[in-house]
């Protein structure tokens, strides 16, 4: 299916928790492998540099709580703490002090918008994203980020049901559950919105 237009002054580059705390292996607390996490880093910063050069804005969304009770509060997440999951490291994620907390160096620009505080899968429960976006005339996301079947499904599914257009950029995204990468990609390529490679969204720019 072709990409809607991407107009810039319509357009939004959306980052989802592309963070030290998922991403660099030195401090990560639910790290990515060291080497998805970097390509999935390299990918990021060729298509916002990409969105900067065209005007298109770029929101970083980044999860932080202020205190364990916070993450404790989600009964799941309260019943894999611990376990062998992939999240069983969630108490220790992403509280205060902690340099997870910091967007990674070389996605991050001083006229790019970080929302803080995200508190649950989707970007736009419990922040102010909406109204960043809606404030800047935005239509249309261009979404990235950890995890592909968490975060970003959620996500793009929350910005369907606000009636955007929601463009998930395939080589920008990655998960710490390697088999449901591609499983989460063909959800959303079927329900809630275009699926693209790093290539073809930036040559629609």
């Amino acid at each position: 299916m072709p990409l809607p237009a991407l107009a810039p002054a319509r357009t939004a580059v959306v980052t989802i928790d592309m963070h030290r705390g998922h991403l660099d292996p030195a401090v990560a607390t639910m790290p990515l492998p060291a080497e998805a996490a970097a390509r999935v880093t390299a990918a990021n910063a060729v298509l916002v540099r990409a969105a900067r050069a065209r005007g298109v804005p770029v929101v970083h969304v980044v999860t932080g709580y202020h205190a364990v009770a916070e993450i404790a509060s989600n009964p799941w997440w309260a019943a894999v703490a611990g376990t062998d999951a992939t999240r069983a490291n969630v108490l220790n994620h992403q509280l205060p002090g902690s340099p997870g907390l910091e967007v990674m160096p070389d996605l991050l620009e001083e006229t790019d918008v970080v929302v803080t505080g995200k508190k649950r899968y989707d970007c736009f429960a419990a922040t102010d994203l909406d109204h960043v976006l809606r404030s800047r005339g935005v239509s249309t996301l261009l979404l990235t980020g950890v995890n592909t079947n968490s975060c970003v499904l959620a996500t793009t599914v929350a910005a369907n049901t606000r009636d955007y257009a929601a463009v998930v950029v395939e080589d920008c995204v990655d998960t710490m559950d390697r088999t449901l990468h591609e499983p989460a990609l063909a959800v959303l390529r079927q329900a809630f919105g275009w699926v693209a490679t790093l290539d073809e969204t930036v040559a629609a720019l």
